[in-house]
C-alpha cells in the first residue's frame, strides 16, 4: 500500500501544477498564519481524559463514547469535511485498514461538522464502513482543542471555486477543525493525539492503529 502521506503530496503536486501562483499563494498564507496560532501545541494531548460525546451518525442515529469504549479502544478521526480531497484520501485509508481494525476488537468513527446529509453521501460515494459522525457548530472538536475561524480572504477564495462550507455544515461560523487523529482506551484516556495546521500533512494510519492494537493485544 503507498504511504498515505505519499499519496497526499501527490494532491499537493497536481494542484501546483495546475493553479495559478497567485491562488496558491492565498491558501499559503491561511497555512502560515494558523500555524503561528500555536494551535498545533494547544490540542487535547496524551494523557488526558477525553471527552464524551453523543453524536448522530449520517442516518441520525445516536452513537456514544461510552458505549463504543465499553468494547475496545477507539480510533477517532477528526476531519474538515466531504469538500476536502485530503481528508478524502485520508479517510480512504482508514477505510482500507477497517477490517483490521475490528478484527482486533478496536473501533473507529470519524467525525466533522458537516451536516447528517452530507455524511450519507459522502459515506455512500466513498465506501465509508465506520461510523460518520455530526458535530454541530465544531462543540465536540472545540473541547478537543481543534477549532479555528477561516479567515474572510480565504472564504473568498473557497467560494470562488465552488466550496460553500457554510452550505456543507448548516451554519454561518465559517469554523473547522484541524485534521486530527486519536486514540482513546478504554478508560477514556487519549494514547496518541496528532494534528497538524497544515492540512496536507496528516499522520500514517498504521502508527495510530499500532496503538490501538496494542491497548487490546494482538
Amino acid at each position: 500500500m503507498t504511504p498515505l502521506q505519499d499519496q497526499l503530496d501527490e494532491i499537493t503536486a497536481s494542484t501546483r501544477r495546475l493553479v495559478q501562483a497567485d491562488r496558491l499563494a492565498v491558501g499559503e498564507r491561511a497555512i502560515g498564519e494558523l500555524f503561528e496560532t500555536g494551535i498545533e501545541e494547544s490540542i487535547l494531548p496524551v494523557g488526558a481524559a477525553a471527552p464524551a460525546f453523543a453524536l448522530k451518525d449520517a442516518g441520525g442515529k445516536l452513537v456514544r463514547s461510552a458505549d463504543l469504549l465499553a468494547l475496545g479502544p477507539l480510533v477517532i478521526k477528526f476531519f474538515r469535511g466531504r469538500w476536502c480531497p485530503y481528508c478524502m484520501t485520508e479517510l480512504e485509508a482508514w477505510r482500507d485498514l477497517y477490517g483490521q481494525i475490528r478484527e482486533h476488537g478496536a473501533l473507529m468513527v470519524a467525525i466533522g461538522p458537516q451536516t447528517e446529509r452530507q455524511s450519507d453521501f459522502m459515506a455512500s460515494q466513498h465506501g465509508i464502513p465506520f461510523p460518520v459522525l455530526t458535530d454541530p457548530d465544531n462543540a465536540l472538536a472545540e473541547q478537543f482543542r481543534l477549532v479555528y475561524t477561516v479567515p474572510a480572504y480565504l472564504r473568498e477564495y473557497y467560494l470562488s471555486i465552488l466550496v460553500n462550507i457554510p452550505f456543507v455544515n448548516g451554519e454561518t461560523s465559517w469554523r473547522l477543525p484541524l485534521p486530527a487523529t486519536y486514540v482513546i482506551n478504554r478508560e477514556g484516556r487519549v494514547v496518541f493525539a496528532e494534528a497538524h495546521a497544515d492540512f496536507r500533512v496528516r499522520p500514517e494510519p498504521e502508527d495510530a492503529l499500532a496503538e490501538a492494537l496494542a491497548l487490546h493485544g494482538r
